[in-house]
Parts: C-alpha cells; structure tokens; sequence
C-alpha cells in the first residue's frame, strides 16, 4: 500500500486545521453552542469532569475533528479497494473521474450545497450499508458539529492531491486489505489526545504473547461455544483482531460444517471492546468489520452481513457494575456516578459489555498517565479500595480487569486476565494497596518484568501481570526477573534479545541466562510492597545488605519528607535574581532547594520561593501575598488536598497545599534528590526551603553536626545506590532508537525516583563513615565557595580571577573523585561485602581524574576487548585507561590492582562497582558555568533604575542602541561584557543584542502566544472579572479554574521558559516588537520591575513618541492594545491619586484608552481583537 508514514504527519495538520473551523462553528450556531453549555453543565455537576469550558470544548472539538477525519479516512480506504460501489472523494485510475462526475452531477441537482452536504452523502451510505452502519452510529462525535462548506472542501482536496505524474499521493490500495496503518493514526493522529488519553498502541508479539498465556489456557478448560473476552481499555483494536483470528480458527476446526457467515459471527459475538477515546472505538470498528468481512471471504461491504460488533465508547472504569457497589447494600454506584452519558457514549449498551463476573479473558493494555482531572480522581477512590495517594491509572484498572473475569466458584472455572502495565505500583508509595490488599488476594499466574525488553510506544517501564479471579492456588507464581536490558536497537523488536528469552524461557521451570532469570516466587515476596523483579545477584546481594537490622527510620524523624506542596509551585517560584514589584515582599522569598540542583555533596539553589509562613514559628503571614497572588487566586483555592479543597483544609489560598514545620525548627537537614540517576544526598545549615523534589531527612533535635555527616556517608555511598535502585522506581533515561521504546540506550542514565518512605528501610550498618562523610562535606563547601568569589555581585569578575578559580575547582574536583572512591570501599567492608577494607592509608591519595577509577579501567578493558560497548567516557568527557597510571604512588597502585582483581572474581563488587551505581560526577562544562555567572552579573547591573526611569521617575523605554551608548560610559560593564561574549572589539550593540533579546517577553498577549494559548488567555481573563467582581461585593456562585498553558501555546520557546504553565512573569525585560523609531533598527524594551500603571505610561510614552513621528496607524493599534490589556489591572491596583504625578492613574489611563481608540477608528473590542499577521506558509501541494 503506498500510504507511507507521512500520511500521519500531514493528516494531524488536517485536524488542527478542522479543530478551529468546528471551535468557530459551535460558537457561531446558537443552538449548537447551547447543547454544548448543557451538556457541560451537566457533566460537571455529575462529576465527570472539572474542566473549564473553554477545555472541554476544545477535548470535544478534537474529538468531532478526528471523527470527520477517520471517517474520510474509511471512505477512502473502501473506495481504492472497491468494497463501496459507489465513489465520492477520489480513487485509483477511472475512480477518480467518476468521483469527479458524481460531485458534479450531485451539485447541478442542489446548486446551494457545499462539499458539507456533499461528504454527508457519503456518511449516509455508510449508515444504509448493514455492515458500515456502525461506524456512522448516533453516539459518534461526527454528529456533534459539523464543518463549513469551506473546510469540507479542504478535506476533500487533500484527499485529491495528486503527483506530478497524476498519481494519487494517498493511495489505499492494497490486496491485503491491511489496516495496521490505522493504529498509527490512532496513536499520532492529535497531539492532545496521545497525551490526555495516553494513546499507546499494543505491539502485535506482545498481544500474542499475553493472548498465549491467557486465552489458551482458557480455551483448554472450558467450551468454545459461549467463550467471552473482553478488551476494557481496546485502544485501536490489536487484541480484539488477534482474539477474533484465533476464535474464528477454532470455530473452523470446532464445527468445520458450519455456514462461513455463521461461524464469522460467533467469533464477532465472543470478542468485547470499550475504550474512553471515541475514534479509538471507531477505528477498532473498522478493523474488525475488515478483518470480519475478509473472514468471510467477501469482497464487499454492500453484500455483506450486518456484523455485530460488541463496541462502546465509554469509562470502563465507571459504566457497570463495581465490586464495591456489593459493599455498599442498597446503593447503586453506577446509577449514582455512571448514570450520566456523554453524547459519545451509548449508556445502555456500556452497562452491558462492563457487566462484572461476565468474561472468560480480560486483556488489554491500560494507559500508565495519573488522572488530572479532579472530580474522576475522588470518583475513582470512591469506586476502586486500591487508588491510594497519587495513583497511576494503572490502579483502578487491575481491580477491574479481574471484576470483569468470572469468579471460579466450583466446578466453574475462574476468568483469566493479562495485561502489559506500568510497574510504577511495584515500588513507587501508591502501589502498596494494590499489592499488600488486592493482588495478595488473586491468584496470581505470571509476573514477567519488561522493562528491560525493547517495545517501541512503551517509554514507560513495564511489568506483564497475569492471574485468575479466584483466591490464590498453590505456594508459588511463575516470574520473570530481569538481569540486563537490550543492549541494542534490535531490527525486529519481536527477536530482541530480551524479549526472545522471555518468550523461550517462560514456561522453563527455572531459567538463569544473561538477560532475564526466570524462577517459581513464593507468593508471600509478592504480598509485600515493594516488588523487586532483578534477576542474577542481585538479589543475593540485596539479601546481604538487608543482613543489617538497624535501618534509617531507627535514628531519623520518621516520615522522611517534610518539603513543601505549595500545589501550584509556579506561582510561587521566582528566579534568584526576582526583583518583586512590592519591596517588602522581599522579605517573603526564601531560596528554594529542588531536586536537580542536589548533586555531588553540594547544593547551590538558583531558584527562590515566596514563603508564607513565619520562619521561626511557622505561622501563616500573607505580607503582601494577597496582591502578588492575586491572578492565580482561583487556581491556588482549587489545590486540592486530601480533606478537600484549600478552604475545607482549613488553609488560605495564599498558603501552600502542604507545609510541614518540622524541617526549620533546627537548621541542619540532609536533602536528598526524589529523582536522579545517582544518589545524592547533601547537609543543608539553615535558611532555605525544600520543594518535594528535594525531600528533607531530619535527625533528632540535639543529634550533631557528626551525627549528619556519619550518615550522609553512608547514603552517598555505592552500596546505597544499588539498595535505592532495587527498591525505587524507574522513570526512564535515553530511549534506545526513535519509536518510543523504554530501554536506554545507558543503563546508568536511568532516572529513579527516590522515596522518603524507601529510604526509611534503608539498612544502616552498624559503622558509619564520620571522618570520610566530613572531609567530603568540605572539599565540595570549598568548591563551591571559590566559583562564587570569583563572580561575586560586589567585585568585578576579571579573567586571571576565573582562571585561578578554575584551575583551585580543578585539584579539589580530583579530591573529591578520589575519596569518594575510598568511602564506596570503606562502606563495602562495613556492609560485609568484602572481608578487608579496600581503602588507601597513606597520606598522598592521589587526586583522581574521571576515568581513573578502578571500575573504569575494568570498563575500558571491557571496551578494548569488544566485550562492551558504553558512552561512559564521551558522556564524561574522560579519558578511558586499560593501565594503572604509573605517576601514582606504589602502594595506591597496588590497591588499586586489588580491587580490579576483586571486580573480576567477586560478583557482588563486579554488579557495585558498575556505571550504574558508581557517582558520575556530571557537571556543566567550566565555560557554561562561568558564562551563565557572568551573564546573571551583566543582567542584574542593567536592572539598574537608572536605566529604565527618567530624571523626573517616569518609565523610561529604552532601545538596545540608546541602552549600548549608556553602557559605554561604565568601563567595568564594557570590560565584563566582552568578557561575556568572548570576541574582542565586538560593538555593544550586537552585545547587548545577544544578551538581552532572550531574556525580555513581550507586553502583549496576541505577541507571545498563539491561538490556542489565546484561547487559554480568554479563560483566564473571564476568572479574573469574576474574581473582580467577587472582591466588589457580588456573590458569585461558582469561578472556573483556567487552563494551564503548555509550550505549544507560545511562540516562542523562550517566552515558554520565562512564563510556564501559569503564565507567570519572571523575565526581566519587556520586548515592544516594532515599536523602535524608524531610524533605530534595535529592539525596544523595558524593564519587567515596572507594576502596571508604569506600564502603562511606558506604552503612553511609545504611542506619543511614534504618533510624532508620523507611524501609521497599523504600527499603534498593538501598543493600544497593549494599554487595553493593561487597563483593568491599572484600575484594580492604582484607582487612588498618585502621589508622584497627582492624578488618579485608573481614570486617566481609561480615558487615554478612550481617546486613543477612537482616533485610529475603533472600538475598544476591534482594539483588543487585534492579532499579529500570520506567519507565510510554503507550497501546497497539487491539488484537483
């Protein structure tokens, strides 16, 4: 089938296209825009969802977008391969034409119709042919909005294009009649749906693979006449087309005289699908009215059989019958929470495909994403014992794929289930429920860890679980454990190494090879939370640690944690360098510790955080909060906690969601990073705040400084890297090849996640490290010391400064490589690893380069051999060795002969001291580091005042030009910046063009975000004057949280990065895109310090400086419309006289807005409509 991949990529084009004709459709047909807003209305107060309206309407618009797509897509498919007599949009060879003629003909009968009418001809085909009437079903979003005449046209004259030769582009013919194509538009075909939906696309070999281990044994004990499965979360359809091939193969062996049809339909009437995405369903209905239609040996639709495919749109995790619904006697929670049907959604009919108990098989492969969507969250912990805390989907769907198997009840053999899921339950805190209370409780078949096989679309690791449902049989359950992950890219992902030997091995009764174990688990090691699933010795190894009784919760504050939630961190964050608009909130902001910036003993906070508390008594203190937090009020009161809303907590919405005084009551505190490669763990002395990236271990109140520094060591150590990995969460590293697939391409650049609630078990032996964790604590102090005296704010960096600095940064770098190498042997001793300490006591350790380190030399030995292959040292930027360097003194060499030797022999030292579990350290280049410092130290002298008010303390908008002549009469600046840029002689002007364009955002809206993030901005601002209206005195029943902007909603990636998710200002300058005089080609700024009024008078400034000079009026209607954006906030925070300019700054600017509107010829409406030119696209393509 010629149809390439391509299709994919230019179809999503046709969506997003088709998304904002249908958006201006339902807003411009009243009665559409009505049964909308109803339909809204109600699934809110049903509690199917908290979204605004704005984006529930645009998740709806996507979805009647990729109907009318897909539904082009299956005319398509059936006109190029003849299974419709009739032609309406194009086909191969004389099909085009005489789809040509029959639009004309259709058009000269009824002249006021559009292609709309015409592609409706075609639907209503569909719906009069038996077997394609399904697809055209009322439930559809087809019939929710339907395009313009202009946008059918476009639909239709894609599908048209032609090559130079006049051959179709998107031609579907195909003997085969192959519609695997149609899982990759499934799973690509919207940007939003993939993520909101978490389209993922089951890979045939693994559909195969849980099929073999559930529905044959299924099959083998129970008759093929009645045999039922269900798919709950179908997706695209790939197991329900493998089940319905295999079923329609054993009803041929099975009744061998049965009628072609009738047997083809008792394989349909066995296979059950529900997925919540529509065109999911549509699609899995295509493939298997194909797939059925070729069973029966027909070549068309027209004289086929009606099939009937047992196929709904809906929750599967709401429709139905629950578990606990039998809990709860007299109480109906489907009518209660399921009771409301989208239009999409055939209520009746879900009700009886989700009934429970009913099926022989469940399989399928449920989406891994949380559930954002506030109301469905509490709805699902109300439905399902085993979500706890912030769960994966993943949860509620394992209770349910077993309610849905029949319960073995005497000679009446129990359903069978399978499916590929994330292993996130297996040791991230949620999971613990699901495990210890509901798994423990099944009779659990197989659990086979995938995370280490290559299976493109999964980036998430996965485990694959199959079980019965009935209580548990026999002491054992068959398991897979993974020892090494897919050490390439394999060209077959169905004969990787890893899969293969899980495929071979799994019914081996026991199993050791190089890539997975395979063993009979005691069913006890899985009724325990966490699950480790490592193979080879590493659970030996894990055993040895674990000897150690004594863990970490015995000499801690239990639980470890106690960093804030502040719920909606964005708000609060501010860089560093934040120079907030009222100068007392200085005094709020504290410097924030997250995650990343913890690495290798250290940790410099780059960000600060707005702290409403009192830090010694960890009272609320608003200070000004109320103002500064204002526009995400509404937001920050919806956070959710876990006794409601903010306000039900019992909390202001000024204040985090959580806060924990424990941490500031003394200074001292080890932090940690919750998600790294590596462990890193560091003392903190006082002062700072930690974000939950960062979480906080805290001793008891009069343990020591030594008492931080015995334990840091020991949890720096490798030995504690390998015990956190056994136990903690995997999120992924640098996928292996470009379709998606979970394996890194370096298992060392694996992410984990680091909980509090693991750490506490951490085993402590009974020794701990002091002297090693001090001296470690100050050489990184050191370190870190002599960078930031180098660029000090209160001295001018110079070049023989910085490269003295380096080369001190560069002995001390050595010196901590080096005895952190001597802690990780100590610490092997300690734990009973090896018998002798393997440490250095001389007093002449030599400092250590990366590459150094014995378990490189081994690794480079490894390499020189082909044994392996690794990025460790290009990643490094090291040197790989196979020799012990010979300036080091003799009896360091000698040691460190030892320990290869013992890297060898030894499999425990082998697996610690391997890249995985040996610190990295990885850390900027010195000349990144050094440009960042310096540019933080140019910037923070051009916030300068001087440079952005006039004398008489008006804003001044200043150009790169005007500010560079400014510049060059301050010879330290001058001297910094071409230190900065790094090319001599360079004029300011380009400079200062280099620094600061990426560092301003502009004023306006329309400027910085595209429309979909304007559409977003239209919700915001309707929160904003109801939240103006709620502080006048109204009462207003019920404020909408806005939507949360993405990247794709800015123009820019660095307006993205200034902004975030919350649109919170952050830059330091502000861009007025062509705004600068004629004769002056720099940018014009000003500076983001300025509160709104001065704004405002900044814009005054501009249009008055421009109207002089004679600028056309399309060069003043955005900076007018700079002042209309800017007016309500002028009229909320300076509607008083100002004491510097004597008026009231809301009424004047009011009145300028009046005014300046009205001499360029608009209303203020036209004026705030006012959008940017759209950027010029290239060719299109031939058309018809």
């Amino acid at each position: 089938m010629p149809v390439s991949s391509a299709l994919t990529s230019e179809l999503k084009k046709v969506v997003l296209s088709l998304e904002d004709d249908l958006r201006a459709r339902v807003e411009s047909q009243p009665e559409v825009r009505a049964k909308w807003t109803r339909e809204h209305r109600q699934a809110t107060e049903q509690e199917r969802t908290s979204m605004s309206w704005q984006a529930w309407r645009d998740d709806r618009v996507t979805q009647a977008a990729v109907a009318w797509v897909l539904t082009t897509v299956f005319i398509r498919f059936c006109e190029d391969n003849r299974l419709l007599q009739p032609v309406w949009i194009s086909g191969p060879a004389d099909r085009r034409q005489e789809a040509l003629d029959a639009e004309l003909s259709y058009f000269r009968l009824n002249p006021e119709h559009t292609s709309r009418e015409w592609l409706e001809q075609a639907i209503e085909h569909l719906r009069t042919v038996h077997a394609t009437r399904s697809l055209v079903e009322s439930h559809s979003p087809l019939w929710s909005v339907s395009p313009s005449g202009p946008a059918a046209q476009r639909l239709v004259n894609f599908w048209r294009q032609s090559s130079e030769d006049g051959a179709l582009i998107w031609d579907f013919t195909d003997a085969e009649l192959s519609t695997r194509f149609l899982g990759d538009l499934y799973q690509d075909l919207s940007d939003y749906a993939k993520k909101t939906y978490a389209l993922l696309q089951t890979p045939e070999f693994v559909e195969e693979f849980i099929l073999d281990q559930t529905m044959e044994p299924a099959l083998a004990e129970r008759p093929l006449d009645g045999f039922t499965l269900i798919d709950p979360t179908c997706g695209s359809g790939h197991f329900l087309l493998g089940a319905f091939a295999r079923l329609n193969r054993r009803w041929a062996a099975h009744a061998p005289g049965l009628n072609v049809r009738a047997r083809v339909a008792e394989a349909l009437k066995a296979v059950h699908g529900v997925d919540l995405n529509p065109f999911a369903v549509a699609i899995a209905r295509f493939r298997l009215i194909v797939a059925a239609l070729q069973a029966c040996g027909e070549t068309s639709l027209e004289n086929a059989p009606a099939f009937e495919l047992n196929l709904a749109a809906g929750d599967s995790l709401l429709h139905g019958g629950h578990q606990r619904s039998f809990e709860f006697e007299g109480f109906d929670f489907d009518s209660e929470v399921g009771g409301f049907a989208y239009a999409s959604e055939d209520l009746s009919l879900l009700r009886t495909i989700l009934t429970p108990g009913r099926y022989d098989v469940v399989v399928g492969n449920p989406p891994y994403i949380t559930v954002k969507d506030k109301k469905l969250n509490a709805t699902y912990r109300e439905l399902y014992a085993s979500c706890h805390r912030t769960y994966a989907l993943t949860v509620p769907f394992m209770e349910r794929f077993f309610q849905l198997a029949k319960r073995g009840d005497g000679d009446f053999p129990a359903g069978w289930t399978g499916q590929i899921t994330s292993n996130s339950f297996m040791k991230r805190e949620f999971g613990a429920p699901l495990i210890e209370k509901f798994l423990a409780r099944k009779d659990l078949r197989l659990v086979a860890d995938t995370s280490g096989a290559y299976i493109p679309g999964h980036g998430t690791p996965t485990v694959i679980i199959v079980g019965r449902n009935q209580s548990p049989e026999g002491a054992s359950v068959r398991a897979v454990l993974g020892v090494r992950g897919e050490p390439g890219q394999p060209s077959d992902p169905a004969r990787g190494l890893v899969w293969s030997s899980i495929v071979n091995h799994v019914k081996d009764d026991e199993y050791e090879g190089a890539y997975i174990s395979v063993i009979d688990l005691g069913r006890t090691s899985l009724a325990k939370h966490p699950w480790s699933l490592a193979g080879g010795a590493a659970s030996p190894l894990l055993h040895l640690i674990e000897v150690a009784t004594r863990r970490l919760s015995a000499v801690v504050q239990t639980p470890i944690g106690g960093s804030i939630r502040a719920g909606a961190d964005e708000a609060y964050m501010r860089p560093m360098t934040w120079k907030p608009p009222i100068p007392h909130l200085l005094g709020q902001l504290r410097p924030l510790v997250l995650g990343d910036i913890v690495r290798d003993w250290s940790a410099a906070p780059d960000e600060q955080i707005y702290f409403p508390y009192d830090y010694a008594t960890g009272k609320p203190t608003e200070g000004g909060l109320r103002t500064e937090l204002w526009p995400w009020r509404t937001t920050l009161a919806e956070r959710a906690t876990f006794q409601g809303k903010m306000a039900d907590a019992g909390l202001a919405w000024w204040e985090y969601m959580q806060f924990t005084r424990k941490p500031y009551v003394t200074p001292l505190s080890i932090t940690f990073a919750f998600v790294a490669t590596h462990n890193h763990f560091v003392l903190d002395r006082g002062g700072k705040v930690f974000n939950r990236s960062a979480p906080v271990i805290k001793l008891p109140e009069d343990a020591t400084e030594d008492d931080h520094l015995a334990l840091l060591g020991v949890l720096n150590s490798s030995t504690a890297c390998f015990w956190l990995k056994q136990n903690s969460y995997p999120k992924g590293g640098d996928p292996m090849g470009g379709d998606g697939a979970r394996v890194s391409q370096q298992p060392w650049s694996d992410r984990y996640e680091f909980t509090g609630s693991t750490l506490q078990d951490f085993p402590l032996p009974s020794r701990l490290p002091l002297s090693r964790g001090r001296l470690l604590d100050r050489l990184a102090q050191q370190k870190a010391n002599v960078f930031a005296e180098a660029v000090s704010p209160s001295s001018v960096p110079m070049i023989a400064g910085l490269e003295s600095a380096h080369l001190t940064t560069g002995h001390l770098s050595g010196q901590l490589i080096a005895q952190q190498e001597e802690l990780d042997w100590e610490v092997y001793a300690d734990y009973g690893i090896t018998e002798d300490a393997l440490t250095y006591p001389g007093d002449d350790l030599p400092e250590l380069a990366l590459g150094e380190r014995a378990f490189e030399i081994a690794l480079a030995r490894e390499v020189a051999s082909g044994g392996e292959e690794t990025a460790w040292f290009t990643r490094h930027g090291s040197t790989p060795i196979t020799e012990i360097p010979s300036h080091w003194p003799a009896a360091y060499r000698e040691l460190v002969q030892r320990r290869l030797d013992l890297i060898e022999s030894d499999r425990f030292i082998r697996l610690l001291e391997k890249p995985e579990h040996k610190r990295r350290w990885a850390s900027d280049p010195w000349e990144k580091q050094v440009e960042r410092a310096l540019r933080d130290w140019l910037l923070d002298r051009l916030e300068d005042r001087k440079y952005w008010f006039d004398s008489h303390g008006r804003p001044a908008p200043t150009s790169i030009g005007q500010l560079a002549d400014r510049v060059a009469r301050d010879s330290d600046l001058v001297s910094v910046l071409e230190l900065w840029s790094g090319v001599k002689d360079q004029s300011i002007t380009k400079s200062l063009t280099d620094l600061l364009t990426n560092e301003a955002v502009p004023y306006l809206a329309a400027y910085r975000l595209k429309d979909s993030g304007l559409r977003k901005r239209e919700a915001w601002e309707h929160t904003w004057q109801l939240q103006r209206r709620e502080d006048a005195g109204e009462k207003i029943d019920k404020i909408p949280v806005p939507p949360k902007y993405t990247s794709a909603d800015f123009r820019k990636p660095t307006w993205w990065q200034h902004r975030g998710k919350l649109d919170v200002p952050k830059e330091r300058f502000i861009i007025y895109p062509d705004a600068s005089r004629d004769t002056d080609p720099t940018l014009l700024l000003g500076w983001a310090g300025w509160d709104h009024a001065q704004q405002a008078l900044a814009l005054a400034t501009i249009i008055d400086q421009r109207t002089s000079e004679g600028a056309p009026d399309e060069k003043l209607v955005p900076l007018v419309a700079g002042l209309a954006e800017l007016q309500p906030w002028v009229a909320q925070w300076h509607n008083e006289v100002d004491p510097t300019f004597g008026i009231n700054m809301a009424d004047f600017f009011a009145e300028q807005l009046r005014e300046r509107s009205a001499r360029l010829g608009k209303t203020i409406e036209e004026i705030r409509a006012w959008r940017p030119s759209p950027a010029t696209r290239g060719r299109k393509r031939k058309g018809a």
